[in-house]
């Protein structure tokens, strides 16, 4: 586990050298639902998009399977590369074409609620 906040640390300091990446943060709409939902659902939403949307060896729309915006975890995946394939690979190193294990998984989710927590608003 502390490999796994290590280079979650190593990740998030990378991603804040990218100016795409750092340009991201919640409108006044998704912090308020931040805020209404709670941690804990925003988290629910983020493993089931990722489940669906992510995991699969060859996802549909592949590159275009994350909204720009209307969730606050579409926002968090384009502040943090976890929005497609692509991002994957050249981020954090995981290929296309191959499931994401439970493990990467758990890790993307918590690569969001990193941002979250950090550059979303959450309080």
């Amino acid at each position: 586990m502390m490999q796994d906040e290590r280079n979650q640390e190593q990740l998030w300091q990378r991603l804040q050298q990218s100016a795409f990446r750092r340009r991201f943060a919640l409108n006044p709409r998704d912090d308020a639902y931040l805020r209404a939902k709670g941690m804990a659902v925003l988290l629910s939403h983020a493993r089931d998009f990722i489940a669906s949307r992510l995991a699969p060896a060859l996802p549909a729309k592949d590159g275009k399977q994350t909204p720009w915006r209307g969730h606050p975890v579409f926002v968090a995946q384009h502040a943090t590369a976890t929005c497609c394939r692509g991002c994957l690979d050249k981020w954090y190193g995981i290929p296309r074409g191959v499931a994401l294990t439970e493990a990467q998984q758990a890790f993307i989710v918590a690569m969001i609620a990193l941002w979250l927590e950090r550059r979303g608003g959450a309080s």
